[in-house]
């Protein structure tokens, strides 16, 4: 297995930028609960250091639940990292889609960050992310290539999955611990037992089939 390199922050931070933004989102093709974004910032001291503890950190869906857990935790005690979450409601997901609410976490993410003016973002995808009023570079599995977007998947997977279990306690019928929101079997199962609750996204199938 491939891991995430730092070589293109290097690069960046070479070329004169002070600090790295990494951008993933998480939770874009669930039923239920909100999208998630993490924006971290790595600076060049963090890059001058060797992180034995994060040697074997790759991208989220590439790690089981405790490895993501233990990454962040080791995450959170780096101070050479910065970050910020931002997140978007089932309800504006339904208002303005689930690809423009993911954009509008990110820029909240981003901004956060307060970043300085010599601050480059990468940002996971195709495209870059408008509004931000900084230099960026859009790369498609940039979660499995660049180190410090592999960092924000972790960070926003792991926030994000402690909100669903947490949520499964006010709707236990539906066994959100177990899938998180996502359309697995037993989600679709629980929807058509029980129909549908306040955080279900009803824009989408087979949410929407069920009003």
């Amino acid at each position: 297995m491939n891991l995430p390199t730092k070589t293109l922050e290097r690069k960046m931070l070479a070329d004169g930028y002070k600090y790295v933004i990494g951008v993933d989102e998480v939770g874009m093709a669930c039923l239920a609960g909100p999208v998630y974004v993490c924006a971290v910032s790595l600076t060049k001291e963090f890059f001058e250091k060797s992180h034995k503890n994060l040697s074997r950190l790759r991208d989220s869906k590439q790690l089981l639940p405790h490895q993501r857990e233990k990454f962040y935790d080791e995450l959170r005690k780096e101070r050479g990292i910065k970050y910020q979450l931002a997140s978007c409601s089932p309800a504006t997901i339904d208002k303005i889609n689930i690809y423009q609410a993911s954009r509008l976490a990110m820029r909240r993410a981003i901004t956060k960050l307060r970043p300085s003016h010599k601050s480059i973002v990468l940002v996971d995808g195709n495209k870059k992310i408008r509004g931000v009023g900084l230099p960026q570079k859009a790369i498609v599995g940039g979660d499995r290539k660049i180190f410090a977007i592999a960092c924000a998947s972790i960070i926003a997977k792991v926030t994000r999955d402690r909100l669903m279990t947490r949520l499964a306690k006010r709707y236990p019928q539906y066994g959100l611990e177990k899938h998180k929101g996502y359309p697995t079997k037993l989600h679709k199962t629980m929807l058509a037992q029980h129909g549908i609750c306040e955080i279900h996204r009803k824009s989408f199938a087979p949410v929407a089939n069920l009003l």
